[in-house]
């Protein structure tokens, strides 16, 4: 687990306050962490850490309407939304949950996570590398360039290396690619959002014969969007594998731990829609939270 984010309000008085809310918030006295909080973005009214941090102890208290209103003070406060307030507003009804924008929030918290990230995932029983791996290779051994959307520290670039030519991997934590550059896997390494990754390379009209994003989608609500602009670099006959975490409803939705779940029928509209041919979607979990597996879907398509 990652700390919380915390960023001075440069009032260390206020900062102070926060400090013994978070003590009390600890303590489980939320009453008292409330109203230091509250305390602390009187005395610094754009302390967004302070305001997300009220959000989260005021939703504890049952006061949703209040928890509301202290997610979009800290989402003004801080235009990257690297606290993530956009998601906590989404699950509670207040904002659209498939046009939260959360590219400051994913940065800072895989460059948080980076250098545990691995030996995490390992407790979390973690396998989406392995059932893409197994489910890709059903339908061929080799192939030539793939490209690995959120490739994180490299885990599914492992999984894959001794199946592809020429490995690519993007993504938005300079962090994780720190960590994926040192196993020394991948022929190419780039900072960046997979969307405007994707963008770029339509444009310079490469074309690669596998693409995957393992469970990379936690974290992207408009999966109509991606699976569009992959199919656009896609060769023909080139594979497109990805997970996701999935629930009984429709559409996409944000989840008790602050990560999207797609539905199937959702997921199977954004693949068609791109023109993709769907050869799998499957139940399948890939990884386990408090030793339960949590619900997912493993998805292959061709175009």
């Amino acid at each position: 687990m990652t700390l919380p984010l915390f960023v001075s309000s440069g009032d260390l008085i206020a900062d102070r306050r926060y400090d013994l809310a978070r003590a009390y918030a600890t303590d489980g006295d939320l009453a008292a962490a409330a109203d230091l909080f509250a305390q602390a973005v009187e005395l610094s009214p754009r302390f967004a850490s302070a305001w997300f941090a009220l959000g989260e102890t005021r939703e504890a208290l049952g006061d949703r309407a209040g928890a509301r209103a202290a997610f979009e003070q800290a989402r003004n406060a801080d235009p990257e939304d690297r606290h993530g307030a956009a998601l906590h507003l989404a699950r509670l009804g207040a904002a659209d949950p498939a046009t939260a924008a959360l590219h400051g929030y994913v940065r800072t918290l895989f460059d948080q996570y980076a250098p545990r990230f691995d030996r995490a995932l390992a407790d979390l029983s973690y396998s989406a590398p392995v059932l893409l791996r197994d489910a890709v290779t059903a339908h061929g051994r080799r192939f030539g360039t793939m490209l690995d959307l959120g490739c994180g520290t490299g885990l599914a670039g492992f999984a894959f290396r001794p199946h592809v030519d020429w490995l690519i991997g993007v993504d938005l934590s300079p962090k994780m690619i720190e960590e994926a550059r040192k196993k020394g896997l991948y022929d190419r390494l780039t900072v960046g959002d997979i969307a405007e990754y994707l963008a770029e390379q339509r444009a310079g009209k490469e074309a690669f014969h596998l693409v995957i994003a393992a469970d990379v989608f936690a974290y992207v609500a408009d999966l109509a969007e991606i699976c569009r602009a992959v199919a656009e670099v896609l060769s023909v006959g080139g594979l497109f594998g990805f997970t996701v975490e999935t629930h009984e409803g429709e559409g996409a939705i944000v989840g008790g731990k602050m990560r999207y779940a797609h539905g199937a029928e959702f997921v199977r509209a954004a693949v068609k829609g791109a023109g993709l041919t769907l050869l799998e979607l499957e139940a399948a979990s890939s990884r386990t939270e408090n030793r339960v597996p949590v619900p997912g879907l493993l998805v292959l398509s061709r175009r």
